[in-house]
């Protein structure tokens, strides 16, 4: 689905986010990481390369966190094919958690260096509630980092966008998937999820620092955004 919904780039972007966010420290004890909705573990698997490779870190440790048991099975599957599961001197760099993002009670509370979600954040019941416990789980310093699809800054590119989402989307799902209404439910959650501003507003409000200027990045033209918040020291 985010093959069609990003024209084939969310790569790209999940790239440019991980290293927008420089993860990792050569100074153990390392970093401990949260990725919510993470399931797959595209975000994780990218933020231990970094680490590695970037900082020599071979500490920082990454929780895969999702409400949906399934995706973590495939997580733990794609695990397998990578070194950080079992091979580090301080044991496994991962580990995958059931959790509800709005109730992460199994997580203490300023605990966490980095959260992240990337294409989850639009499904969450209560964002608000997802925000608030990000907060409570995050150390003070701590950064919250969302990659969530959002809303293209160009009109004339918004029709366009549009057109495709709405129109070719979900009959799309419905010839190769035998789906229409999962696609449908996809077009239509990103068009309710708030505008860049309001969604900086939200960050905001649940007490974090959010940066200087916008507040957010945008990616290819507002298809899709970078929003970032640090927990008060």
């Amino acid at each position: 689905m985010n093959d069609l919904m990003s024209l084939g780039i969310h790569r790209l972007w999940k790239d440019t986010f991980v290293r927008s966010l420089n993860p990792g420290t050569p100074q153990p004890p390392g970093m401990k990481i949260l990725d919510i909705a993470g399931g797959t573990g595209d975000i994780a698997f990218r933020i231990l390369d970094h680490a590695t490779s970037i900082h020599k870190d071979q500490n920082t440790h990454v929780t895969i966190s999702d409400i949906n048991p399934e995706m973590l099975a495939e997580g733990k599957k794609r695990s397998l094919q990578t070194s950080y599961s079992t091979s580090s001197e301080a044991g496994s760099r991962l580990n995958f958690l059931e959790a509800n993002a709005e109730d992460l009670s199994s997580i203490p509370s300023q605990t966490i260096d980095l959260y992240t979600v990337a294409f989850g954040i639009r499904n969450f019941t209560s964002k608000e509630r997802a925000l608030s416990e990000a907060y409570r789980v995050l150390k003070p310093g701590g950064v919250f980092a969302c990659l969530e699809f959002s809303k293209v800054n160009n009109r004339a590119f918004d029709a366009i966008y549009k057109r495709w989402s709405f129109g070719a989307i979900p009959l799309i799902g419905q010839l190769v998937a035998a789906d229409r209404a999962s696609y449908q439910y996809l077009v239509e959650s990103i068009e309710r999820f708030p505008s860049q501003e309001e969604f900086r507003d939200l960050i905001r409000e649940a007490g974090f620092l959010v940066p200087r200027g916008k507040g957010w990045v945008d990616l290819t033209g507002g298809i899709a955004a970078i929003h970032k918040g640090v927990k008060p020291i």
